[in-house]
């Protein structure tokens, strides 16, 4: 491999690069478009993108797929570091060199070191800390009562909170005495939603979703197998409450 190493010169100091070990997107677009032309055209005497394809281990569809890309080159390189590991600076060179194409080498060589070396610098970067988002913190006293537990978590829509106030009054103003999480009613407002709610999920022993028969979605298909209190049966409106209040009293 001849043309595997390179030396980069950072304050006055000179290090020597193992290419091979320089993946293929370093390059920048610059570089690629000076690949490109010089092998895009189709070259009876010197190799071209086809043969370098070949070479890097195309199959005869794969390159035909390539040859209808608005730039040959590009879709190569673009494709082959995508699915080889071997797809590095290094290897490119190799294959260069090995079709005789140095002049190719010796005109993009300078691009290429430049390229080398701002992605080497890169990788040396720190990685930027992104300070933790306050509001999407759990905090311990997300509901008006801390470390309370739960009955059951209410699922409403806004449309819904006539019913979820009778529930309310059937299920903790009786002598059922069930805890009930209504979001509206219990959480604290400054948390993020999605976490909190996540949170009182888990600490409620059931989940009551509250669903209209007119709603516009469909109906969830985890739930269709489930018997459920249809409150919207003027014949069994007298059995909800009962039967839902035993539903949650049970461990």
């Amino acid at each position: 491999m001849a043309m595997c190493a390179t030396k980069l010169c950072e304050e006055d100091v000179v290090v020597k690069v193992d290419l091979a070990t320089v993946p293929l997107l370093a390059l920048n677009m610059n570089a690629r478009r000076q690949l490109g032309l010089f092998l895009n055209p189709r070259n009876a005497v010197a190799a071209d993108w086809m043969t370098v394809a070949e070479t890097a281990g195309f199959s005869y569809l794969e390159i035909r797929n390539c040859e209808a890309a608005r730039n040959p080159t590009l879709e190569v390189l673009d494709v082959w570091q995508a699915r080889c590991k071997d797809a590095t600076v290094g290897r490119l060179l190799d294959i260069l060199e090995e079709l005789e194409r140095k002049d190719i080498v010796e005109d993009i060589r300078p691009l290429i070191d430049v390229d080398v070396k701002k992605y080497l610098e890169k990788k040396r970067e720190p990685p930027v800390q992104v300070p933790e988002v306050d509001s999407c913190v759990p905090r311990q006293d997300i509901t008006m009562k801390e470390d309370e537990m739960f009955d059951a978590f209410i699922c409403y829509c806004q449309s819904d909170f006539q019913f979820v106030h009778e529930m309310i009054q059937q299920l903790e103003q009786t002598e059922v005495k069930l805890k009930l999480c209504v979001f509206d009613r219990d959480v604290l407002p400054g948390s993020c939603v999605w976490t909190i709610t996540a949170e009182l999920i888990e600490k409620s022993k059931r989940l009551i979703p509250v669903v209209y028969k007119s709603m516009k979605e469909p109906f969830p298909s985890i739930l269709r197998f489930l018997t459920i209190c249809d409150y919207t049966r003027p014949c069994t409106q007298s059995w909800f409450w009962s039967r839902l209040a035993k539903a949650l009293s049970l461990p």
